[in-house]
């Protein structure tokens, strides 16, 4: 009692106090005159609302307890994630996204939301990134499977916690392969390229003794396991070619992509220009090929196009502003190639950062005509011009 009472006291002594130092500042003011008056006004509204500062400073806050390894992100590997909240609201919940690439939703897309429990606490299983995000949401939040660039607070985000994954970041092991002239990375870990979760393989990728590179898509248990090449260093501007075999009679859900990518450019779109080839599980599809810029649903970001059967050159020419993209019949872009198909894009082109060169033979989803039998494409040579 009595240390309440005395608490009580101390507190009015300092509103008291800061009444005081502001009603002397506001009749001294009578003396400077209005520009002096307004000084001190400011003044003793500050002093006033001091005692409430704190007060309506405080919001909710969500941290983590348990943060995963840096590592890069596969559907093989996960860990626990797990944190508290602090000022939650009833109804709100916490939603975690991991960033390898883009970032994903965890630990699944038909799964996001995380219950606070009565001792403010959360966890879940999550795979793998480089950073995680714990995200303090809503009732009305719908978040994305993925997003290309890191979540921000704001409307249905009440509240964002960002941190590094634990130790020195970790690479998904690769199988090394030379090809052209280069060192390529062979994909290990699976991946959910064209919106299928599926398998990756070091075998599914190799180099014939006339140096050609063989990309391979075979079935696996119940899963097609897929084929990824990626170029061990960044190129930036220039001229890429790629010569290859006859791919007309491909199965209709197989796709073959011939791209740039930057993991860490996902403001840019990850920086990703591609040449793709196949019939993206429509069997009835006539353009079995496209030049792309990315986003692809952007109106003008695509350029569909027939490619006959027989050995192909695609090529694009990228410099700052514009990228220019020429398919050929035969193995040469030699002056006077017959021309399948050209097209210029001089909007959404990124600029150069830290992508890489990558090949990729995979699987899309289609209902309408699902992947039925192994399949395989042959690349004869890959060509960089600066």
């Amino acid at each position: 009692m009595v240390q309440d009472h005395v608490t009580a006291s101390m507190n009015g002594f300092r509103l008291h106090h800061r009444l005081g130092c502001g009603l002397r500042l506001m009749w001294k003011a009578a003396s400077l005159g209005s520009i002096g008056f307004a000084v001190c006004l400011t003044v003793s509204l500050f002093l006033l609302a001091g005692c409430h500062s704190k007060q309506g400073a405080a919001g909710p806050v969500v941290e983590f307890t348990t943060i995963p390894p840096a590592a890069q992100g596969g559907r093989e590997r996960v860990d626990t994630i797990s944190g508290r909240v602090t000022g939650a609201k009833p109804g709100q919940r916490v939603v975690i996204y991991a960033m390898s690439g883009p970032w994903w939703v965890q630990p699944w897309p038909d799964q996001p939301f995380l219950s606070i429990q009565p001792d403010s606490s959360w966890s879940t299983s999550s795979h793998l990134g480089f950073k995680y995000a714990a995200l303090l949401v809503d009732p009305g939040y719908h978040p994305p499977a993925t997003m290309d660039v890191a979540p921000v607070p704001g409307g249905a985000v009440v509240a964002l916690k960002i941190v590094d994954g634990v130790g020195t970041p970790q690479i998904a092991p690769t199988v090394p392969i030379k090809f052209s002239g280069y060192d390529w990375d062979v994909r290990t870990i699976a991946g959910d390229r064209g919106g299928t979760n599926s398998l990756y393989d070091g075998d599914n990728a190799w180099v014939d003794k006339d140096g050609a590179l063989h990309l391979r898509i075979k079935k696996k248990g119940n899963k097609w396991s897929c084929a990824e090449a990626v170029l061990s260093r960044s190129l930036g501007y220039g001229t890429y070619i790629v010569t290859v075999r006859d791919t007309s009679q491909l199965d209709p859900a197989a796709i073959l992509s011939l791209n740039t990518f930057d993991d860490w450019g996902g403001e840019q779109n990850y920086r990703e220009l591609d040449v793709e080839l196949g019939r993206w599980g429509d069997a009835t599809n006539k353009n079995n090929a496209q030049f792309a810029v990315q986003p692809f649903y952007v109106p003008g970001n695509v350029a569909p196009f027939v490619a006959p059967a027989g050995v192909l050159t695609h090529s694009f020419h990228w410099e700052p502003g514009r990228v220019k993209f020429v398919t050929v019949r035969g193995q040469s872009t030699h002056q006077g190639a017959p021309v399948v198909s050209e097209h210029l894009f001089t909007s959404g082109v990124p600029s150069s950062g830290h992508e890489k060169m990558q090949f990729l033979f995979y699987v899309v989803a289609s209902d309408k005509n699902p992947m039925q039998k192994d399949d395989e494409v042959v690349l004869e040579k890959f060509e960089y011009l600066p």
